[in-house]
């Protein structure tokens, strides 16, 4: 069982086309609060951001944001949080978020959120951390890039113990229980060696 204590989640600075997307941030929010659970995300005052944030201090709950101080001057700061820190670069808020949090939660998102995703999968795979991280599938909106993923590893590019450790639900109290339970499953040996083995064959 994963001692969490703080978790960032990434989502979209749109609430996006659905009210389910709304709904599902302040359940989150307020499950986080209730299970004392801090809040890390990217700061902003705009979008599903806002609501989670919003949710989770109304309920108590204690919210750190981070931002680079180019967004802080487009005014989408949201400075009323527990805790806010400032960064020079997207790259310094996602290292200070990874730093901060024992694990990752991906609601729905645009590129930034994507990208995001990508990073913790590429941290875990490569032994840089060793944290959950977890898609709130709302609506089936990671249905297309679920599928993509076993596509990779079908294609030989993944691992399948790299694809089986992304937690995946569409219900946010089951998803937290996953990442409670949750324990990122490693290779046998080591990943680069056996890419140069495999590379090696071909040659």
């Amino acid at each position: 069982m994963n001692d969490i204590k703080s978790i960032c989640v990434f989502c979209g600075s749109s609430p996006g086309a659905l009210p389910e997307y709304t709904h599902a941030a302040r359940e989150l929010g307020r499950l986080l609060s209730e299970q004392e659970i801090r809040l890390v995300y990217g700061g902003s005052s705009i979008g599903l951001m806002r609501v989670l944030a919003d949710s989770c201090l109304g309920a108590g709950g204690r919210v750190t944001g981070i931002m680079p101080h180019n967004l802080i001057e487009m005014e989408v700061a949201y400075r009323d949080l527990t805790e806010f820190y400032v960064v020079e670069t997207m790259s310094e808020r996602k290292e200070m978020m990874g730093r901060l949090s024992d694990a990752f939660i991906a609601m729905p998102g645009g590129v930034g959120t994507l990208d995001e995703i990508f990073e913790v999968m590429s941290w875990n795979q490569l032994g840089i951390m060793n944290k959950p991280l977890a898609l709130l599938n709302v609506e089936g909106y990671y249905d297309h890039l679920i599928r993509f993923l076993d596509y990779t590893v079908n294609q030989k590019f993944v691992r399948p113990e790299h694809r089986n450790n992304l937690v995946v639900s569409n219900d946010p109290e089951r998803l937290i229980a996953g990442i409670r339970s949750h324990i990122n499953q490693k290779t046998d040996s080591k990943w680069i060696d056996d890419l140069k083995s495999a590379t090696a064959r071909r040659l």
